[in-house]
């Protein structure tokens, strides 16, 4: 589409024009031998009883000379029109390009008395157009006249959804072209482009082919003095021509200093900074994207009001019952189901538990498989804790520990067993004994009780540590032998209790166990040495159930869900554990990220198979800041779906209550706003928990800058009283939390998340790039804290 001004013009233009037999003639005002044999031709051409009249058109290439109307509604309404390109000129080449793309015939002529000028032969396009030569006014008159065949080129309009922008990128690739490239894809309009350092001559068909099937195109212009800036705005005027006569949105650039012909001056943009070029990409954007929809207009079914969409609930628990609608099956979920892994390592946000209740709901389709999924809370270990870390000898406490989780896992299983099997037993003779054996066993415990897990867990730590206290009051380093861990964790008849369960096990198919939440409650980003030796110590349970079950030939899985630096501290102190088949559910693609997002959204009345960006535009501006707005709200999440949702619905809140029918870009600021501040009160709470002293330390950022070299960083850590010992961790803190970013040469930030949360690799980049580091603060604090660009 036009500018309006632009567009506006050449509409009233043809609408005042009633002549449908006049051909305009433009060619250069300069030199005057030239225009002086186009005049005398078009005056005998005229005087001749011809089916069209010329009327001829010089054209200077002067900045400042006014648009004269009627040249562009004479093309709109001409049949053809002629050109004479015998010496190169922008306003002309514009014409062509605008007759051609209007689907009017372009006559090129050539006066070959003059030397063929260089610049032809290296532009290209109008050799590979071709043209008529001629040498005087009479030879001139005879072909303009010689029955032209006005049936103009055949445009190709098949609309390239796929990469929709089409660039005429500058023969050197400097600051101005580097910035629209880059923010071309950060907007996330793939695109395709003429390069002349891959093609010298640019073929007039192929680019036609480009700009026919575009929904935008951008041309940047060159000002004098730069490296072939008269052969690159000649193919500048034709594309730009090209683009207006099919009214495709086009973004004409030039420097703020340098002169533009009349012709196009109310359709280019400038720019005195190479950042202003960030606004005008950012229309331009909107404009494209405003161009898909029209030319492939979305066919819904039932969609709603913004009110009424649903995205699902960010915290997983919340939608158990719901979320196999759209859950995305990534490979960590195949893995997971087919056995391959036994431990699952995210961060929190990034959809452990959403994993864990989509293998869990998918293992349970197999009714004859028994399925036992426990979620504890951190605070439910926290008497044995005490136990086992203030009283036990070094020794004694794995020893104790990995009892108590194969004692605790055996009883879970067999629980799991009797209820389910409570309706069927007493009419499926064949596990009927059974089951009345193993219900014997179970119940004749003393510490068996009903509940669920937690409170079961719970009331048997207690146990076992009141236990503690009676057969050793409060004495230290106490080692223990095999029969004293048997009688603290109530396991006389564990062997008894194990047989038992293995021949109820015969007629099931597998047994799978599934532990989440163990870690929730611990500290961020470095639990302490009880909770690691109490999670290595239930991996150390379940691997030894798994070998008892196989030495019967029973088939047992277990899948542990932890954090990442749960995981990271496991293996550092317990190097065995490399051995673990584990799977990270980091998210370092945008892709996926979309697709989970696209899933949710398609629930909403759309085809399923509707692809996310067409699904995403219908209910969101395309662009804010001159970014494409899905990957805005990306780059601000952490890598975190949970994130990502929160963000959506805050948005989405912001319009629903200004009765938006989508989400405006005034709707984006303020539901980051809304974001920012949850994510810094979190932020804050977290290290508050790791270290109580640093409490509102993170509030010490406001209004300061969001880059900073580690002096600066320690000068705002000096505003707050925690003491400078405890600087190293809280820097720690805030990296492995997303809060900081760190930058060396690169311009790009590095985020934990784009190490896959591995301190380690993150600690190695700093240490080489120390002289010149910069700690770069994670834009999605910029709103809460009033610092960047708001």
């Amino acid at each position: 589409m036009l500018s309006s001004s632009i567009h506006g013009a050449y509409t009233m233009s043809a609408q005042s024009n009633d002549s449908e037999h006049s051909v305009f003639l433009a060619y250069p005002a300069q030199p005057t031998e030239l225009s002086k044999t186009i005049e005398l031709a078009i005056e005998s051409a005229n005087r001749m009883n011809y089916n069209y009249k010329f009327s001829g058109w010089p054209e200077n290439d002067i900045a400042g000379r006014p648009l004269n109307e009627p040249i562009l509604s004479g093309i709109s309404k001409a049949p053809f029109i002629v050109a004479d390109i015998t010496f190169l000129n922008f306003n002309v080449t514009y014409e062509i390009g605008f007759a051609i793309g209007s689907k009017k015939r372009a006559v090129l002529t050539r006066n070959d008395q003059f030397n063929p000028e260089r610049n032809v032969t290296k532009v290209g396009i109008f050799d590979t157009l071709g043209y008529i030569t001629y040498s005087d006014a009479e030879s001139l008159k005879n072909s303009i006249t010689n029955n032209i065949d006005p049936t103009p080129i055949e445009l190709h309009s098949n609309p390239d959804y796929q990469a929709p922008v089409y660039i005429l990128e500058t023969p050197r690739r400097g600051d101005a072209m580097t910035r629209i490239i880059s923010q071309i894809k950060k907007a996330r309009l793939q695109y395709r482009s003429f390069s002349p350092s891959e093609e010298s001559r640019m073929a007039a068909q192929e680019a036609i082919s480009h700009v026919s099937c575009a929904h935008g195109v951008v041309v940047p212009l060159l000002s004098k003095n730069h490296h072939d800036e008269d052969i690159h705005n000649i193919r500048a005027a034709f594309i730009a021509g090209l683009a207006h006569g099919m009214e495709i949105p086009t973004l004409i650039l030039q420097s703020d200093n340098a002169p533009v012909p009349l012709d196009i001056r109310d359709a280019t943009k400038f720019y005195r900074q190479i950042e202003d070029l960030d606004e005008h990409i950012n229309e331009f954007a909107l404009d494209v994207v405003s161009s898909i929809q029209r030319s492939n207009p979305l066919e819904t079914s039932q969609i709603g009001t913004l009110a009424k969409l649903e995205v699902g609930d960010p915290m997983a628990e919340n939608e158990f019952q719901k979320l196999d609608r759209y859950y995305l099956q990534r490979d960590e979920y195949t893995r997971t189901i087919r056995g391959e892994v036994n431990i699952v390592v995210g961060r929190k946000g990034t959809g452990k538990t959403a994993l864990f209740s989509q293998v869990r709901n998918a293992l349970r389709k197999n009714r004859n498989r028994i399925i036992v999924d426990l979620k504890p809370e951190g605070y439910q270990l926290v008497k044995l804790k005490e136990i086992v870390l203030n009283f036990l000898g070094e020794g004694a406490k794995s020893h104790l520990l990995t009892a108590f989780w194969e004692y605790i896992l055996l009883l879970e299983i067999t629980y799991k067993l009797l209820e389910k099997d409570r309706p069927r037993y007493m009419r499926d003779h064949e596990i009927h004994p059974h089951y009345l054996e193993l219900s014997e066993k179970y119940f004749s415990s003393s510490h068996a009780t009903q509940g669920d897990f937690s409170e079961r867990l719970l009331r048997l730590s207690e146990l076992v540590s009141d236990k503690y206290q009676d057969l050793f009051g409060d004495s230290l380093s106490q080692g223990l032998t095999t029969d004293q861990v048997t009688e603290l964790i109530y396991a006389e008849g564990l062997r008894d209790l194990f047989e038992r369960l293995a021949k109820y096990l015969y007629f099931k198919e597998d047994v799978w166990i599934l532990f989440d939440n163990l870690d929730k409650g611990w500290s961020i980003p470095k639990p302490d040495a009880g909770d690691i030796l109490i999670l290595r110590s239930l991996i150390d349970a379940a691997r030894k159930i798994q070998r008892d079950m196989q030495r019967n030939e029973l088939k047992f899985g277990s899948v542990v869900f932890i954090r990442n630096d749960v995981y990271q501290l496991l293996m550092k102190e317990s190097p065995d554990f490399g051995k673990e088949m584990r799977v990270s559910l980091d998210w370092g693609d945008s892709e996926m990220l979309r697709e989970m997002m696209r899933l949710r959204l398609v629930q909403n009345g759309y085809d399923r198979d509707t692809d996310f960006h067409r699904v995403w535009t219908s209910l969101c501006v395309s662009h804010y800041t001159s970014e494409e707005t899905s990957q805005y709200m990306i780059d601000r999440c952490l890598m975190r779906p949970r994130n990502l949702l929160k963000i959506f619905n805050h948005c989405k809140g912001s319009a629903v209550n200004f009765r938006h029918e989508k989400i405006e870009a005034e709707d984006i600021k303020k539901g980051m706003r809304s974001y920012s501040n949850d994510l810094l009160i979190e932020a804050d709470q977290e290290l508050a928990n790791m270290e109580p002293e640093a409490k509102d330390l993170i509030y010490h950022f406001i209004g300061e800058d969001w880059k900073f070299s580690r002096e600066e960083l320690l000068m705002i850590f000096g505003e707050h009283p925690i003491s400078g010992e405890k600087y190293e961790s809280i820097i720690n803190f805030f990296l492995y939390f997303g809060f900081f970013g760190v930058r060396g040469n690169d311009p790009d930030s590095l985020f934990i998340f784009d190490v896959g949360y591995d301190m380690k690799r993150l600690e190695v980049y700093i240490s080489k790039h120390n002289d010149h580091l910069e700690y770069t603060l994670n834009p999605a604090f910029w709103p809460a804290l009033g610092v960047g660009p708001q």
